[in-house]
């Protein structure tokens, strides 16, 4: 048997341990860097939404009001038609000349394509004065 020394076995007992201060103090910077990058990283591209005040509409004798419902369904002066009868509609609209303005009162729910179907039967008619009509919002 070999005689060993207690300072042997502290010794060994050092070298198993890992020793964390290197990388506590690796990952600190890291942490330093991205809290000075971070800030730069979300304002680097600020936009400004435009903002727009919501207006009474005049009353127009020959303005017509196409809505759309959450559903899609489209109704000419509130009267339901299909998508025939909105483009023979249309096209009576822009065959006398007045090219009235089109009211558009579109659901919230209603889908993009839906109101993009609408807008571009309008204007491939002539009918390029489209309102889109909001509800106004309320002061908090």
């Amino acid at each position: 048997m070999s005689m060993s020394s207690p300072f042997e076995s502290q010794e060994d007992a050092l070298l198993n341990d890992i020793n964390m201060t290197p990388f506590i103090d690796v990952m600190l910077v890291l942490l330093i860097v991205f809290m000075i990058t971070l800030p730069v990283i979300n304002h680097a591209v600020k936009v400004e939404l435009p903002r727009a005040s919501v207006e009474k509409i005049k009353k127009d004798p020959q303005a017509v009001d196409i809505a759309i419902t959450a559903a899609g369904q489209i109704n000419w002066n509130k009267e339901v038609v299909d998508d025939a009868q909105l483009i023979a509609k249309l096209d009576a609209a822009s065959a006398d000349g007045t090219h009235p303005n089109i009211r558009l009162f579109a659901d919230q729910a209603v889908e993009y394509g839906r109101v993009a179907y609408v807008m571009t039967n309008a204007q491939q008619r002539g009918l390029s004065k489209i309102d889109f009509v909001l509800q106004p919002v309320k002061a908090p």
